[in-house]
C-alpha cells in the first residue's frame, strides 16, 4: 500500500501513520503531534480519546491552512466551511485544554533505583 504524500481530503483515523515520512508535510505533522502531546503531559499519559482529538486537531489545522492558501491565491474558498472548521478546532483545543502540563519525572534517586531493578 502506497504511503500518503499529504493528509487526506477528508479526515481518516490514523492518517499520520499513513503519511510518507520522507515528505516535509509528514515530518512537520509528526513534529506537531509530538509537541502537542508533550504539551498535554506526554503521549504515554493521554487517553485514546485525547489522542484521537489531537489527531483531529492536527488535520483541522492542515485543512484550515490549505483553505487559507486557496483564499490567498484566489481559488475556491468557502467561508462557511472555514468558519465551521475553525470553530471545531477551537472546541477541540478547549476540550484538551490550552495549558501546558509537565511530564511526571522521577527524582534522580527513584530513577537510579528503577534502573537497578530493571537490570
Amino acid at each position: 500500500m502506497a504511503k500518503l504524500e499529504a493528509p487526506p481530503e477528508k479526515f481518516q483515523q490514523g492518517f499520520l501513520s499513513e503519511l510518507d515520512g520522507r515528505t516535509s508535510i509528514a515530518q512537520t505533522m509528526r513534529e506537531r503531534h509530538r509537541a502537542f502531546t508533550d504539551d498535554l503531559g506526554g503521549k504515554d499519559r493521554l487517553s485514546y480519546a485525547q489522542l484521537s482529538l489531537v489527531e483531529r486537531a492536527l488535520w483541522l489545522e492542515y485543512w484550515l491552512a490549505s483553505q487559507e492558501q486557496a483564499l490567498a491565491t484566489g481559488t475556491d474558498f468557502d467561508v462557511g466551511k472555514w468558519t465551521q472548521a475553525a470553530n471545531s478546532l477551537q472546541g477541540i483545543y478547549a476540550k484538551l485544554g490550552l495549558d501546558r502540563r509537565a511530564k511526571e519525572v522521577p527524582d534522580l534517586q527513584s530513577f537510579l533505583k528503577s534502573r537497578e531493578v530493571a537490570q
